[in-house]
């Protein structure tokens, strides 16, 4: 097993200094503040701070880790964990900082994934602190890090419609009901994705790029994702009927089942760009990001986190069934778009 780090400051049972960046829920929970005063009793060093507006999370996370935390804790939602990754990174102290989550979100797409229960913060606290934290792969799309799943198209015109009161409501119900909603509102956008040894072209209702498996509230957008391969996992989502539509949003609601449907494109790469001439919408994390033009790349092995055992690791642990380690170079070939392998392009030369 690749560790995150060896020194003493993280060996199970140590006494560590840990920061806990909370969002408005975790801040008002009862257990939470009962989870940290348990952490103090037991000789740990604790701070908690509330970030106030957008983007202070990250500044927070980056001067704690600068000031000798050993542990920063994102008790809050994807956005959240976006941020205190951010910091993290940032910071330029690493491995010697690991990032652990307690989930106070809406949907916590990437605690669920990883088997963390919203309901026990005390036990996801103790993860932090009693297991090794393990090296993950970390996504950049441009100067922006992501830690989860970049989700373009009809998911991310759903996360970003879904109103505030909804998700107070219903939690991650709430966008698969706006993705019913908006169903028969759909347009599939012209963009064309090029990577190592892969090139593809055509209308596309949804873009996926990622490094962990779930978003939007319970959805399974990439399967057979790794947290610490080394690769991004590519899916898009060519146009298809409603019918067909529906059906395959009913799949990707069980957790880690494929498609099953051939016009679906998937590869795995290290890096790609995606361009669509007439604009695209992508979901970092939760946050919406809007432009013609992305690039992206992983940085393997990055960051150490505090993982359970049933994260999707590519060893030990409990993890989905995964489709087969094929060679990033290779494609789905579908009538909806065209796959051209070895970068490829047509005789115009167009891009």
């Amino acid at each position: 097993m690749t560790t995150a780090r060896h020194d003493p400051a993280t060996a199970p049972g140590a006494l560590r200094s840990v920061a806990v960046l909370l969002n408005d829920r975790a801040a008002a929970d009862p257990a939470m503040r009962e989870a940290l005063l348990q952490l103090r009793a037991r000789g740990h060093r604790v701070t908690a701070a509330l970030p106030l507006e957008p983007g202070e999370a990250v500044a927070m996370a980056r001067d704690a880790v600068r000031q000798g935390a050993d542990i920063v804790v994102a008790a809050g939602g994807d956005g959240t964990l976006n941020e205190v990754v951010n910091g993290v990174v940032e910071s330029g102290c690493l491995p010697h900082c690991a990032v652990a989550v307690v989930p106070y979100g809406t949907a916590n797409d990437f605690a669920a994934m990883c088997g963390i229960d919203p309901d026990e913060p005390a036990r996801a606290l103790a993860l932090a602190l009693e297991n090794e934290p393990v090296a993950i792969d970390v996504g950049r799309m441009d100067d922006r890090l992501f830690i989860n799943v970049a989700s373009g198209g009809f998911g991310a015109q759903v996360t970003a419609e879904t109103s505030p009161e909804a998700k107070q409501m219903l939690g991650g119900f709430a966008y698969f009901l706006k993705g019913l909603a908006s169903v028969k509102n759909l347009t599939a956008r012209p963009v064309e994705v090029e990577a190592p040894g892969t090139w593809w072209q055509g209308p596309a209702l949804a873009l996926s790029v990622g490094n962990g498996r779930q978003a939007g509230g319970g959805f399974q957008v990439c399967p057979g994702a790794l947290l610490d391969d080394g690769l991004l996992d590519v899916v898009i989502v060519p146009e298809v009927g409603t019918e067909k539509l529906l059906a395959l949003a009913r799949d990707l609601l069980r957790l880690g089942r494929d498609s099953g449907f051939e016009q679906v494109v998937t590869f795995r790469t290290p890096r790609l760009e995606v361009r669509a001439p007439r604009g695209l919408q992508f979901n970092l994390d939760g946050e919406p990001v809007r432009g013609e033009r992305f690039r992206f790349e992983v940085l393997a092995r990055l960051l150490p986190f505090c993982l359970p055992a049933s994260a999707p690791l590519t060893r030990g642990g409990v993890v989905f069934r995964q489709r087969s380690r094929t060679d990033a170079a290779t494609a789905t070939r579908t009538a909806a778009g065209r796959v051209l392998s070895r970068k490829k392009r047509p005789a115009d030369g167009r891009r």
